[in-house]
């Protein structure tokens, strides 16, 4: 087999969670009779499952680097909680209630970080037990549902960008200029990357592969963009935060130090430790991030249904998981892609809202989701055992 015809596999393994994604999508526009892909179901779709996004990004990161964290489902509803009542009960002002709620997460992260880097329990054994102690927290701190929160706040999550530019017949011109600008965005950080590889000597996919692939995804942004310019309420604000994450996580991955070491710790944790990575700070500062990230999840919980309780963020952390390895993470650590795993989350936010508008019973769902995420590990797990032959 050519080199040229090696890279090519390799840029359709890496694109080929996005197929996936087109094919669901399809499917079940047709099963719907058309209502998946309505411009305000659309919009309501990224709203419903910005959570998942956000704690996706987090839970990839920590699954590359070998861990997993099962407490992020009771860290969204204790940081929810204490965001809601530090706006209720102490009037604090919404941005510094939210500011408020991050530190908050960092603290759970170094908290957890602590036991699982420097005194060496597993991950798994010290988030089963966040899981449980944040969650019997919230349920003392939120005794009943917290409710009036200021309109900005609930903005964050409901609200959709100002239009100030007006309407192009029925369209939004704000949601078209962002989708334009993301299209352009894309297209100068591929050919960037493209270019640096280049220039280092680096193997580079073939250009016909390179090209259809970045079409497919600007066509795939330009026609995102125009159903949501065609909803009731244009862009949605989570959509801009959602997207600066995903841009500054894969930098981070990707460019950064810090990324290297993470894929460094997660693929050959010996080799790592040889080649005199820090990999207890790695480790550390993975669940920092998480926490963090857990905390952002359970602002935009809280702003999405306008109160704060203590049951919200049941099963996110199973969600989450799923999303990641339907995105291409792989089990065992050392691989994974920001983009892939937000592609994971949109994934199972379309089988939510699919099945949901399909009137399948919540049981069904359950179960049929249950099923995606076995079949996608199973999938990846394949795949390695053949690059390995």
């Amino acid at each position: 087999m050519s080199k040229n015809s090696k890279r090519l596999q390799g840029g359709l393994r890496q694109y080929g969670i996005l197929g996936a994604l087109l094919i669901i999508v399809v499917l079940f526009y047709f099963l719907t009779g058309g209502k998946l892909l309505a411009p305000n179901n659309v919009a309501s779709l990224i709203q419903q499952n910005a959570y998942v996004m956000v704690l996706t990004i987090g839970m990839t990161m920590v699954i590359i680097a070998r861990h997993i964290d099962l407490s992020v489902g009771s860290v969204v509803a204790f940081v929810g909680g204490v965001v809601g009542l530090l706006m209720y009960s102490a009037q604090l002002p919404w941005p510094l209630a939210c500011l408020a709620g991050l530190l908050l997460g960092a603290l759970i992260g170094c908290w957890q970080g602590f036991w699982v880097a420097y005194v060496g329990v597993p991950a798994f054994i010290v988030t089963l037990g966040g899981m449980l102690l944040f969650r019997g927290l919230a349920i003392v701190l939120v005794e009943r549902t917290v409710s009036g929160l200021p309109a900005g706040f609930v903005a964050i999550t409901n609200g959709s960008l100002p239009n100030f530019l007006g309407y192009v017949g029925y369209m939004d011109v704000v949601s078209l200029v962002v989708g334009a600008l993301a299209i352009v965005g894309v297209v100068w950080s591929a050919l960037r990357s493209r270019h640096a590889d280049i220039r280092e000597g680096a193997a580079v996919e073939p250009w016909t592969s390179f090209v259809v692939k970045n079409a497919i995804i600007g066509v795939a942004i330009a026609f995102l963009s125009y159903l949501l310019a065609m909803s009731s309420g244009g862009m949605p604000i989570i959509l801009i935060i959602i997207g600066v994450l995903v841009v500054v996580y894969s930098f981070v991955m990707d460019k950064t130090k810090f990324g290297r070491h993470i894929y460094a710790v997660g693929g050959n944790l010996r080799a790592a430790q040889l080649s005199g990575i820090n990999t207890r700070r790695v480790d550390f500062l993975v669940f920092v991030n998480m926490g963090v990230l857990a905390a952002l999840a359970g602002i935009v919980t809280t702003s999405r249904a306008g109160a704060a309780v203590a049951t919200a963020g049941n099963a996110y952390e199973l969600d989450a998981i799923a999303a990641a390895f339907i995105g291409g993470t792989a089990v065992s650590g050392g691989v994974g892609r920001i983009g892939g795993a937000i592609i994971g989350a949109l994934i199972m936010g379309v089988l939510n809202m699919g099945l949901s508008i399909l009137s399948v019973d919540s049981a069904w769902q359950q179960a049929i989701k249950g099923l995606v995420v076995v079949l996608a590990v199973a999938v990846d797990l394949i795949t390695s055992k053949r690059n390995a032959r």
